[in-house]
């Protein structure tokens, strides 16, 4: 059974020398009872796919596409869900590990 499913996951930041790309069409799944970690080089968009499930994609930064569909009773799309729903997820159905040990 899978827990969270996330499918073409795109997330562009708009810059003043254009728009930049940084996570491309990305997609995994993490099944019910596993740890699933991401693994890439510095600046392959590991945070930023993480932190755009959770709603923590700041300006100028922005979700484009995919979906991620976390399960349960009611199957919700973490990227379209409000701020209010969302905060009502985090730390009780979704948590991250941050890179920072202060964060």
């Amino acid at each position: 059974m899978t827990l969270l499913d996330i499918r073409n996951l795109s997330v562009e930041f708009h810059t003043e020398e254009g728009i930049v790309r940084a996570v491309n069409e990305v997609s995994f799944e993490i099944p019910k009872g596993k740890t699933v970690c991401l693994v890439g080089e510095s600046g392959c968009g590991k945070s930023v796919s993480a932190y755009s499930l959770l709603g923590l994609v700041s300006p100028p930064g922005r979700v484009v596409g995919g979906e991620a569909i976390l399960d349960g009773a009611a199957k919700q799309d973490l990227l379209k869900l409000s701020e209010k729903e969302l905060r009502s997820i985090r730390g009780n159905r979704i948590s991250m590990i941050f890179q920072e040990p202060m964060t």
